[in-house]
């Protein structure tokens, strides 16, 4: 490869539109990425074509023109509103003799500005590496580390083997630092299992307002900006819905158009906060006119986290910038399936806590239960709950409760006082 010049951030941005649907990119999305990642932008390149070049990626007219932009602007860099084969951004980079990334080497280094936790910058820095093992092309013989020597003269180990292990080595090191964060977070789940307390997990396009809703449900102080990927490491709340509500909010790393494969792969850990949440809340941009093609992108990647069998409400955020009121849309079965809100005014706020309380209160049991006079800690236990409604006592001295009782306090009642669920599960449940 070429000497670079001394990086900046002075940027030339091509998009090209292709026939293939699937390929295509949003280049107003583009531009906000390229401000997120904090680049000067100096010209926007567009062209279409059919079908990608093989060689540039761009026709080759198209190619010399941007050259010319380069050198008449002085841009640092060029980059592609697509995703770039290795040996087309090689090619590219000795036509343009500045640094070219593609949208996939841009949304990694938006990853690396926002990423805080050590665990969120090994994640990072594991995606990088994977992408970049692919874009190694350097075989300099001057680099030689064999030399001289009967038997020992040739080529040696040249640089590009040299990168290829070093890289192989701190993937591995990665790696092994991550599976034991995996093991930490997964000791996590399983107190909250133990405690009963159900997880619900924010997902959703990027900049949908997921961390601005987390804010306003819980009293934190998650960063808020409006820009791409403004969250990237995950938030765990505790939240006491209602007296007898309380659950797990979970605010995690937005999702986006083509979102690549080694981010998903690398961020797996992560995202295992939504695939074994027990409700998710799908947030969406209310007020974005691409919202329908934003939601398909984010089924896809629940779909590759297999999260999407996990029951889920869409929220649709900012109702304020459109003036729609709030409300509930139900399915045939009278379950929440939309819930229209603004996070930033608090607007249909209580709509969400009165739908999640009736969610989880499915899981709330009303009946009788019959308890025998040595377990009368059992009953003073319910009575410091709340759960007793009305209490009698028959002939032959036994407790007959009517209870209303959470399932997970039932259970963790049975467990602690070491007694069969048989003899406790009310005989009717609602």
């Amino acid at each position: 490869m070429f000497e670079r010049a001394e990086l900046g951030n002075r940027a030339i941005l091509v998009h090209m539109d292709t026939s293939d649907e699937d390929k295509r990119e949003d280049l107003s999305e583009f531009v906000e990425l390229v401000t997120s990642a904090g680049a000067e932008i100096l010209h926007t390149a567009t062209s279409s074509r059919h079908t990608p070049e093989p060689k540039y990626f761009i026709g080759k007219g198209k190619a010399a023109e941007i050259r010319q932009l380069v050198a008449d602007s002085k841009a640092d860099l060029v980059l592609f509103n697509h995703a770039l084969s290795p040996s087309q951004e090689r090619n590219l980079e000795a036509l343009l003799q500045c640094r070219v990334l593609d949208r996939t080497g841009l949304i990694l280094d938006i990853f690396a500005q926002r990423a805080r936790s050590f665990e969120g910058k090994l994640q990072v820095e594991l995606a990088q590496l994977k992408h970049l093992s692919t874009r190694l092309v350097r075989g300099w013989t001057h680099l030689e580390r064999q030399k001289g020597g009967i038997g020992l003269r040739g080529p040696g180990e040249t640089q590009l083997e040299t990168d290829r292990r070093l890289l192989g080595q701190r993937i591995k090191q990665i790696n092994k630092r991550l599976e034991k964060v995996r093991k930490q977070r997964e000791q996590g789940r399983q107190s909250r299992r133990k405690a009963e307390i159900p997880t619900v997990s924010l997902v959703g396009y990027t900049n949908a307002g997921k961390s601005t809703l987390f804010n306003t449900i819980t009293d934190a102080s998650v960063y808020v900006q409006d820009q791409l990927f403004a969250t990237l490491d995950p938030t765990l709340r505790k939240v006491e819905i209602e007296h007898d509500v309380e659950l797990i909010l979970a605010d995690t790393v937005g999702f986006i158009r083509h979102l690549p494969h080694d981010l998903v792969e690398a961020f797996r850990s992560t995202l295992q906060e939504t695939s074994e949440a027990h409700l998710l809340l799908h947030v969406i941009d209310a007020s974005d006119e691409n919202r329908e093609s934003q939601i398909e992108e984010v089924e896809s990647v629940l779909e590759q986290i297999q999260a999407d069998r996990i029951p889920r409400i869409q929220i649709m955020n900012k109702t304020d910038v459109n003036g729609i009121e709030p409300r509930v849309d139900y399915d045939t079965d009278n379950t929440a399936r939309r819930i229209w809100l603004s996070a930033q005014t608090g607007d249909g706020l209580d709509l969400l806590r009165d739908e999640l309380a009736r969610f989880f209160k499915k899981e709330v049991l009303v009946g009788r239960i019959t308890l025998l006079p040595a377990q009368a800690r059992l009953r003073a236990l319910l009575f410091e709950l709340g759960a007793v409604r009305h209490e009698s006592v028959d002939h032959s001295g036994h407790y007959l409760l009517e209870v209303c009782i959470a399932r997970r306090d039932l259970n963790k009642l049975a467990r602690r006082e070491n007694v069969s669920l048989d003899t406790l599960t009310p005989v009717a449940a609602a």
